[in-house]
Order: C-alpha cells, then sequence, then structure tokens
C-alpha cells in the first residue's frame, strides 16, 4: 500500500474485538527494559494461561501506606547503580524473594486487574 494511499484512508465503522484476560498466574519467560518518554522501564514477557501468545506487565500492585497501589516497573537506580530500595520494581523482587532481574525469568506470579490492564499481584 502506498503513502498516499494511506492518507487518504477514512476511520472505519468496525469495532476490533477486544478481549479481556482474566488474572491468573502467568510465567515470566524474559525480562527486558524499555525506554519510554518519561523513563526507563522494566518489561516482563510472561506467558497467560488462555493466550497462545505472550503478553507484557510493566506493573506490580503493592501496599503503600496500607492501600493496594499499582504502580509501573520504573528502572530506578541508586547512587550505587543498584535497583532503588522501597522502588516498586525492588519491593517486587523482594516480594519473589530473588535479587536480580533475570533470577524472574521461569518465575510463576499471579496477576490482577488494574482497570482494565493486568498487573503483578506483588503483596
Amino acid at each position: 500500500m502506498e503513502k498516499q494511499e494511506i492518507l487518504n484512508k477514512e476511520v472505519g465503522n468496525i469495532e476490533p474485538e477486544r478481549t479481556m484476560l482474566a488474572p491468573a498466574k502467568v510465567k515470566i519467560v524474559s525480562v527486558d527494559i524499555e525506554d519510554t518518554a518519561k523513563a526507563k522501564k522494566v518489561v516482563f514477557e510472561c506467558k497467560h494461561p488462555n493466550k497462545e501468545e505472550t503478553i507484557k506487565i510493566s506493573s506490580v500492585s503493592r501496599i503503600v501506606e496500607k492501600q493496594i497501589k499499582a504502580t509501573g516497573t520504573w528502572l530506578n537506580l541508586d547512587k550505587e547503580e543498584k535497583l532503588q530500595k522501597g522502588s516498586a520494581l525492588a519491593d517486587f523482587l523482594k516480594f519473589l524473594d530473588i535479587k536480580t532481574l533475570s533470577e524472574a525469568v521461569n518465575k510463576e506470579v499471579v496477576t490482577e486487574l488494574d482497570g482494565n490492564y493486568l498487573c503483578f499481584k506483588g503483596y
């Protein structure tokens, strides 16, 4: 399809089929770092039992000040270039009882919904 042809296309009338995945236990198959407009974010590629393709999860719900709060898995480093203690990412690793991101591969983690999106349950 040529560029000019694409530039002249109108918005269609067909709604896309959306299938929301239910919360379930997922298996982390890989870990990656993605640049966003805001900062670097750790993205976990996971195998969900109800979907053939892998999914990406980049947030975790945890208890903050006696409330459950979902937070992105932002890559925050301290002055020693280690994962920032107390960050959502560091708390998630502590919850999984691991010390490094690479140790997350093959871990099974329960998910829950944060609005319309799945996030890891880290509490």
